[in-house]
C-alpha cells in the first residue's frame, strides 16, 4: 500500500492537523519576529519588540548588500525607510525585499536617482513580477530611470547616461560618443 501512515491505513491524507503545543507557539513567535503577528501570549512585550527591531535591521543590511545605490541614496534615511516599509511584511528575500521597496518608492515619487538607476538595470536585465522569483530576460530590453537609459541585448545591460555638457562647441559625433558608459 503506497502512501499509508500510521493513523492513516487508507493512504489517503486530509488536510494537516492543526498546529498545537510547541509547533503553535513556536509559529507564533516567528510570524509576530518577522511577518508583523501579534505578541504571543507569555512574551514580554520589551524584549520581543529590540528582538523584532534587531532582526528587520538585520534584514536592512542584508537588502542594502543586494541593493547598494538604493541604500546609498537614501543615506542616513536608509534604515528607516526600509524599517517603515519592511514591518508587518514577511520577507521574500533581499534581492526581491529591495526591488518591492525600489518600486514602492517610485510609485510615491521618492526613489533617489541612484536607486533609480538600480532599479533600471534590474529591470532591464530581469522580468520580475512581484510575486515569483525574478527570471532573465530573454528579448532585448529597455528601461527608463530619470535621464538614464538601461539596455539589455544578449544578456548585457549597459546603462546609458546623458554626460555633463562638456562644451557646446564639441562636434556631434564626439558628444554622442560621450553618452556611453558601463
Amino acid at each position: 500500500m503506497t502512501g499509508a501512515v500510521a493513523g492513516d491505513p487508507e493512504g489517503v491524507h486530509g488536510p494537516p492537523p492543526p498546529r498545537t503545543g510547541l509547533a503553535a507557539r513556536q509559529a507564533e513567535l516567528v510570524a509576530a519576529l518577522v511577518a508583523g503577528g501579534p505578541s504571543p501570549a507569555g512574551f514580554a512585550a520589551g524584549p520581543l519588540a529590540a528582538a523584532r527591531a534587531a532582526l528587520l535591521n538585520k534584514r536592512a543590511g542584508e537588502v542594502a548588500r543586494h541593493w547598494p545605490l538604493l541604500a546609498a541614496g537614501l543615506g542616513a534615511a536608509w534604515p528607516a525607510t526600509f524599517v517603515d516599509w519592511a514591518a508587518g511584511r514577511p520577507t521574500a528575500g533581499s534581492l526581491r525585499d529591495g526591488w518591492d521597496l525600489a518600486r514602492d518608492l517610485r510609485q510615491r515619487g521618492t526613489l533617489p536617482p541612484a536607486g533609480a538607476e538600480e532599479l533600471a538595470v534590474r529591470e532591464a536585465g530581469r522580468r520580475y513580477d512581484g510575486r515569483s522569483a525574478p527570471r532573465p530576460r530573454r528579448l532585448p530590453t529597455v528601461a527608463r530611470a530619470g535621464g538614464a537609459v538601461a539596455v539589455q541585448v544578449a544578456g548585457r545591460v549597459r546603462l546609458l547616461r546623458p554626460a555633463a555638457n562638456v562644451g557646446g562647441d564639441a562636434p556631434n559625433g564626439e558628444r554622442s560618443a560621450l553618452w556611453i558608459s558601463d
